[in-house]
């Protein structure tokens, strides 16, 4: 046998040889199952709609992404499925290589486009250019409208109040018959920041935004971060700067839905830096997507502290904690009526006092674990069982939210009509 450890280092330098956790990082379980899922959902019947005009038509879809990244929001619409796919069905997304006409992402940093270009350089319709958004909307004179003006994760929170409606009169103006505005800000009330929350919403309100969750918790006291200044925004104020900015351009800029995303699991649960009591639930949820790891689900158990002054905040976190741990203690009362063998000793009873969304959650953490019990390959409990919880979990967030900025990101998606 000749001396292989030339092509073992050649294989280890290649950095495909590093094992992959969905427990941290940019791309972990909460982000893939759980945000970039819910804005997919939210946003597939309006982009089903456009895209069977665009069809219809004989037309292909051009998509202009404003704070692209390294090309996660290309990602994330490409994979806007069907909701009425059936299982024999392969290729269920929305946008195809048959769909599609022109992707154009734009974003400020250099790096972040030359990694979207490495990733996605091999498709001609797709481009990536550095651009600056804050000074209104990237487009040369000539360039033709887009059908869906995207952007994702806070990247309109770089904004203050005159450059965000400098950039949706641009958009309005220069859309075409039809188009879909899709617009990500940080919420003003997310209980990640709690100690930032304001009485009276000042104009303008920025916060200094440390990235510190992608450092292990230990190093994070060690190292002096950089800060993003980003805006905090209510839905109020949204409401009130696209009015302003429908009136300027003389287009109606027509709200379709607002949510809430990433309520309790937001990066900076896990973190604390603005607020003392947080629990890192983010890490508890990774933990429930991940293959073959059990989670203790006591961990899942929130436990909101109310700030005076906010009723109607307040009230909403309080029904969705209760919520959210009725739903947890239901599935470890579920787990406990089952012996080693899989015998039942009887199912706990659900409370038809209940939201009814919650006893819909426990019903169906009811139907995983009798239907999957008795499986004895692998491990159920952490890949069948646990996952499903996460997904219940997040349920609840698209069912319980009432888009009043108390997730880690408040949505909203637009439609453009001339």
């Amino acid at each position: 046998m000749g001396d292989t450890s030339g092509v073992y280092r050649e294989a280890a330098n290649s950095g495909m040889y590093e094992k992959v956790s969905g427990l941290t990082g940019k791309y972990d379980n909460v982000r893939r199952y759980w945000e970039d899922e819910i804005t997919r959902i939210f946003t597939r019947p309006y982009l089903a709609g456009l895209v069977a005009e665009k069809i219809n038509n004989m037309e292909r879809l051009r998509i202009l992404d404003l704070g692209c990244g390294s090309g996660d929001g290309l990602e994330l619409l490409k994979s806007v499925n069907a909701k009425d796919a059936s299982l024999v069905d392969h290729q269920v997304s929305h946008i195809t290589p048959e769909t599609l006409g022109v992707y154009r992402g734009v974003d400020m940093s250099e790096l972040l486009i030359e990694q979207a270009r490495e990733v996605h350089g091999s498709n001609g319709k797709v481009r990536f250019e550095l651009g600056d958004f804050s000074v209104g909307l990237p487009v040369a004179e000539n360039d033709d409208s887009y059908d869906i003006y995207f952007s994702s994760f806070g990247t309109l929170s770089h904004l203050k109040d005159d450059q965000l409606v400098r950039l949706l009169v641009d958009i309005a103006k220069h859309s075409g018959r039809h188009a879909l505005l899709i617009c990500d800000w940080l919420g003003r009330y997310s209980y990640e920041w709690q100690e930032l929350w304001q009485l009276e919403e000042e104009p303008n309100y920025m916060m200094d935004y440390v990235v510190s969750y992608i450092y292990p918790e230990e190093e994070r006291l060690d190292k002096e971060l950089d800060c993003l200044t980003l805006r905090l925004v209510s839905p109020r104020e949204i409401v009130s700067l696209v009015e302003r900015a429908s009136a300027e351009a003389g287009t109606d800029i027509e709200l379709q839905v607002m949510f809430d995303r990433s309520v309790f699991v937001g990066r900076h649960m896990d973190t604390g830096d603005y607020c003392k009591y947080c629990q890192p639930l983010r890490e508890a949820v990774n933990s429930l997507f991940e293959v073959n790891l059990r989670t203790d689900l006591e961990t899942l158990i929130a436990d909101y502290n109310a700030r005076d002054g906010f009723p109607e905040v307040n009230r909403f976190f309080e029904m969705y904690q209760m919520s959210w741990n009725a739903l947890v203690r239901y599935t470890m009362d579920l787990l406990s009526h089952y012996d080693s063998e899989g015998n039942s000793t009887g199912l706990p009873p659900i409370p038809g006092t209940y939201p009814e969304i919650v006893q819909g959650m426990m019903r169906n953490m009811q139907n995983i674990v009798e239907s999957c019990h008795w499986i004895s390959v692998g491990d159920t409990r952490a890949n069948i069982i646990e996952p499903q919880l996460g997904y219940a979990l997040r349920e609840l967030e698209m069912k319980l939210q009432k888009g009043l900025g108390c997730g880690h990101g408040l949505v909203g998606i637009y439609e453009i009509r001339k």
